[in-house]
């Protein structure tokens, strides 16, 4: 019998106590592992005619129990990802199969046409390391490639550069799979994606928010042939209760299991290449619909990174997120270091709320300033997270009045803790990440633990289906700075990733985990990665409530965008009496008021799970765990 340590932790102040984690095999699994042909065969058949009415999955946002647990937006992806844990596969095994569920069911923010960032700690050697599957720009394109050449001027943002092929980068999920599997999985990529072509062929529940946010989208869905045919059926919006179900896409993942290198060389990279070069516009429509410059050899190039993450001490814990071109880890990282010296527990809400928006502003001052690609500038990831230079930081941040702003970023090239003055330097003022994008979180009965964003920027992406593949590509370029500028760190470059926002990250104590948390919502992801964070450690939050309290996003700018109930809760005494200027979230993309959708997953005493979704944002996410404790 195999032996196993329990390896007890210690408490988070004002947090219980949160780890007690077996120290076991960590990537290996049973030799006799079940063929996840089995579990695919067990998946609930669809009906042979349509059917009436039918009702989604039923969703629970909170799970606890042991023996791992798998978290995300989706029902039917959570059910596929914890059938991997329950069949003896491990937390990447299950990571990447509930991300390729999620290409089915929320195919509007992920699937192999984008990419993400994930980050995976190892129990078997306690070190934490990250994969950057971000898209690239293609080789050829030009440093003007969003100005209209018809005009001169750029092209309008939406719906123009969003819906074109010139927004279409070179995606990276598809090696991302390939990377983890072939490092830390114990499963075949075959075997993983099984399930998820299994629910694609036979179809999933459409729900509200799949109807609505195909709503959004009808016109761009509407103006290109392949997409209007997949999710506009007869040109009506898909009805909630019905099933939808996508063929092209099932023979997609079968034909990416059967061949792991199918994105690299092939007919695949020249049909998509292609579709980028000659979108499949509707004959007459009025979208212009731009050429995009993606070449076949674009893809031959392609790598997803496997890199060291970004690690930031806080009142005896380590948070652990992803590097560059993510910038993620390192502005959570910045103002929680700005932060740390306030002693956050003893103020009250204004208080509190008033010093994160104001840390948060000063930490993206210097993310627009240095953050983009590490093979194209130099990212100052040490001296952004040092304790000296946020000190030095700090000394800006009025603990009794809102600055006004966009602040300027800090010198990184000198300081010494003491209050200086700011470094002159430009902060990028364009932010044109959308709200999309989705997060998933794993954990498994070794111990190892996955934090996962993945995405297709816009909701909707591109807004371009590949034919007959059955996934839309992403409009990832579009997270350049829009004009061409030399001393941006985030200008467009060919081969170069844009800057992303995604922060996938994973809190240890003792070298250990307990935390891990991520959510989609564009720029807004690196506050509400933080304010959940703050809640939990500081604020005397259970996770669940961490995950649900109110949001708001303060990112260097003149207002600090809000929720309806974080305005309705904190409104008048953060405007009355710190003078911040509160608006509602939401933008032009989508109908939605919402910050963000997180999930994430705690570790306790003896490896007890904490398993949390959204409650209600998205429609609510699902929380699984492999041996429930009872439900709360």
């Amino acid at each position: 019998m195999r032996r196993r340590v329990l390896v007890v932790l210690t408490t988070l102040a004002l947090g219980g106590p949160l780890l007690a984690v077996p120290a076991g095999p960590a990537v290996a699994a049973p030799a006799d592992l079940a063929d996840l042909a089995d579990l695919a065969r067990s998946a609930p058949s669809a009906p042979s005619a349509p059917a009436a009415r039918a009702t989604p999955p039923p969703k629970r946002a909170v799970a606890i129990g042991r023996g791992g647990g798998v978290t995300s937006v989706d029902a039917d992806a959570s059910r596929i990802g914890l059938a991997v844990l329950r069949r003896g596969g491990n937390a990447v095994d299950a990571a990447v199969a509930t991300a390729a569920a999620l290409g089915v069911t929320e195919p509007y923010s992920a699937g192999v046409g984008g990419g993400g960032y994930l980050v995976f700690y190892n129990a078997r050697t306690g070190r934490v390391r990250t994969i950057d599957g971000r898209e690239t720009a293609p080789s050829a394109i030009p440093r003007d490639a969003f100005i209209d050449p018809a005009t001169g001027e750029p092209y309008t943002f939406t719906p123009d550069l969003v819906t074109s092929g010139v927004s279409v980068g070179v995606p990276g999920t598809p090696d991302t799979w390939r990377t983890a599997l072939r490092r830390w999985g114990t499963r075949s990529l075959a075997q993983v994606l099984e399930p998820s072509a299994r629910l694609a062929e036979r179809g999933f529940i459409v729900d509200d928010t799949f109807r609505s946010q195909t709503a959004d989208n009808e016109e761009r869905f509407s103006a290109i042939r392949t997409t209007r045919r997949l999710f506009l059926r007869g040109g009506e919006l898909p009805r909630v209760g019905s099933r939808f179900r996508n063929p092209a896409l099932a023979r997609t993942y079968r034909a990416l299991g059967r061949n792991p290198a199918l994105f690299r060389r092939g007919a695949l990279p020249r049909e998509i290449s292609r579709t980028v070069q000659r979108p499949p516009a509707v004959p007459g429509t009025t979208l212009p619909v731009p050429r995009g410059y993606l070449r076949p050899r674009d893809f031959r190039r392609y790598q997803a990174r496997v890199q060291a993450p970004t690690r930031t001490a806080y009142r005896g814990l380590e948070v652990v997120g992803m590097g560059p071109s993510g910038s993620g880890g390192t502005t959570v990282g910045e103002a929680l270091n700005i932060l740390e010296p306030s002693g956050l527990r003893g103020l009250d809400d204004g208080a509190y709320l008033h010093q994160y928006l104001e840390a948060s502003a000063l930490a993206f001052a210097d993310r627009g300033a240095y953050l983009g690609d590490p093979r194209f500038v130099d990212v100052p990831v040490r001296d952004l997270l040092s304790q000296r230079y946020a000190d030095e930081r700090r000394c800006l941040l009025d603990p009794a009045r809102a600055s006004t702003k966009p602040l300027e970023a800090g010198d990184v090239t000198a300081y010494d803790g003491r209050c200086g003055t700011p470094s002159g330097r430009s902060t990028s003022p364009e932010d044109h990440e959308n709200v999309s994008t989705t997060h998933l979180t794993v954990a498994d009965r070794w111990g190892n633990v996955v934090a996962y964003t993945l995405t297709i920027e816009q909701t909707g992406g591109s807004g371009i289906v590949v034919p007959g593949r059955g996934f839309l590509l992403n409009n990832e370029l579009t997270d350049f700075s829009l004009t061409y500028d030399a001393t941006d760190p985030n200008r467009l470059a060919p081969g170069k990733r844009p800057r992303s926002s995604m922060s996938p990250t994973i809190v240890l104590r003792g070298g250990r985990p307990v935390l891990a948390v991520g959510s989609p919502g564009g720029s807004t992801i690196i506050t509400t990665v933080l304010q959940v964070l703050l809640n939990r450690l500081e604020r005397g939050m259970t996770l669940r409530q961490a995950v649900a309290a109110p949001r708001a996003s303060q990112r260097n700018t003149a207002t600090v965008s809000a929720e309806p109930g974080f305005i309705d809760r904190y409104g008048a005494l953060l405007e009355g009496t710190y003078g911040h200027d509160l608006v509602p979230s939401g933008d032009a993309f989508t109908s939605a008021a919402e910050i963000g959708a997180v999930t994430a997953i705690e570790i306790g005493r003896r490896g007890r799970l904490t398993v949390v979704a959204e409650p209600t944002r998205r429609g609510g996410g699902s929380a699984r765990v492999l041996r429930p404790a009872g439900r709360r």
